[in-house]
């Protein structure tokens, strides 16, 4: 929500206001996948079964650790990663409980690696959606005209990022199952009908809009304003199909434990509650630390407009969708700073504020280390309270 509060699109309460709604689709509809991940794929369950209260108190330690340096971090404005705090704290106690053996490292190189490919893409997609904005409208004898010509394209495509997700992973829950090529024509039939009342919508809009001169560029950039609130859609549903989830991970672990009486089972149903629930907190954070961390994403790392941000929110929501559809936890909060780091380069490194970037990269680095001790003392915590 940091671009579009940032860039004016959205106020932060319309920005709440979409959270709430998009935010528990995604991680309702798309998140399962992901949970499985953080809850099988990090550390090797089967260390556990003759002592299954370890990783109750080990996951619920878990979630304390990156709860309160996620607090921590939210408070000063860094944007850290849900994921990477997660991902470090269940690190942390499965080492101190049964030793780095328990750890699937490998599973690990593929997240960490992650980590750094996908602000690399995003930064990239940011870029050409942006270079392209400005080539076909803002560097043109008439931007308004163009704009009313190709935002509608960019409309297309953003509709086709929500529908195609939504179709392969979310209608799964609801028993409905389609084949790759029904999917694509749904959603392409779903994105030509986005597109068709987007351009009607725009042409009505600013019909009688001065198509020349200082006045053109505002009214482009109001034209982008309308696409900011549907990337912001689309941005909401990938953060909750992949963040929701990495933090609601330990907890589906602690119920599946539970509901076996013990037995740790490899595979399992995720409770239907818990995926609301992950919604249902994710937007009270928002509505009560967000803002500064807000201020950080959408105004401290380069300065946008609509258009920028519209260019970063796409190049985000792409990536995300992309990774949550293979049920890799990647770092939303680290793609979308790739994408705004993408946009500021576009425009020519005097444009990226050097040392909030700096802060930002720092704060990372120690995200990782920081949940795993926390984890470590939370852990010790539990097994001196319950034991």
């Amino acid at each position: 929500m940091g671009t579009s509060v940032g860039s004016k699109a959205l106020t932060v309460k319309q920005a709440i206001i979409i959270a709430m709604i998009f935010e528990f689709a995604g991680a309702y509809l798309a998140g399962g996948e992901v949970t499985d991940t953080i809850r099988k794929g990090i550390i090797e369950t089967s260390y556990y079964t003759n002592q299954p209260e370890v990783l109750v108190y080990g996951m619920m330690a878990a979630l304390l650790a990156a709860g309160t340096w996620l607090l921590v971090a939210s408070y000063m404005g860094w944007p850290v990663s849900t994921t990477h705090s997660i991902i470090g704290a269940i690190i942390g106690f499965a080492c101190v409980s049964v030793g780095t053996d328990a750890v699937d490292w490998d599973s690990i190189q593929g997240i960490v690696g992650s980590w750094i490919i996908t602000p690399l893409i995003s930064g990239f997609f940011a870029y050409l959606i942006f270079v392209s904005a400005q080539k076909l409208i803002f560097d043109t004898d008439n931007p308004l005209i163009n704009a009313k010509r190709f935002v509608p394209v960019y409309m297309f495509i953003t509709a086709a990022i929500i529908a195609m997700v939504t179709i392969k992973k979310g209608l799964k829950h609801v028993g409905l199952h389609l084949t790759t090529p029904e999917a694509v024509f749904a959603s392409v039939v779903f994105s030509s009908i986005v597109m068709v009342f987007g351009y009607l919508y725009i042409n009505k809009k600013y019909k009688n809009e001065n198509e020349t001169g200082s006045n053109g560029f505002a009214g482009v950039e109001r034209v982008f304003s309308l696409l900011m609130v549907v990337t912001a859609c689309a941005m909401a549903f990938a953060h909750g199909s992949n963040d929701v989830a990495n933090a609601i991970g330990p907890l589906s672990a602690i119920v599946s434990t539970i509901e076996h009486m013990g037995s740790i089972t490899e595979k399992s149903t995720i409770a239907w509650w818990i995926l609301p629930l992950g919604g249902v907190g994710i937007v009270v954070g928002l509505a009560t630390m967000g803002h500064k961390v807000m201020a950080t994403v959408g105004s401290g790392i380069t300065e946008l407009t609509p258009s920028r941000g519209f260019a970063a929110q796409l190049a985000t929501a792409s990536t995300v969708v992309l990774a949550s559809g293979t049920g890799l936890p990647i770092s939303t909060t680290q793609t979308l700073v790739g994408a705004v780091l993408g946009v500021g380069f576009a425009r020519g490194i005097a444009a990226l504020n050097l040392g909030v970037v700096r802060n930002i990269v720092a704060s990372w680095i120690v995200t990782l280390p920081a949940g795993a001790l926390l984890a470590v003392i939370f852990f010790y915590l539990m097994e001196a309270i319950f034991n």
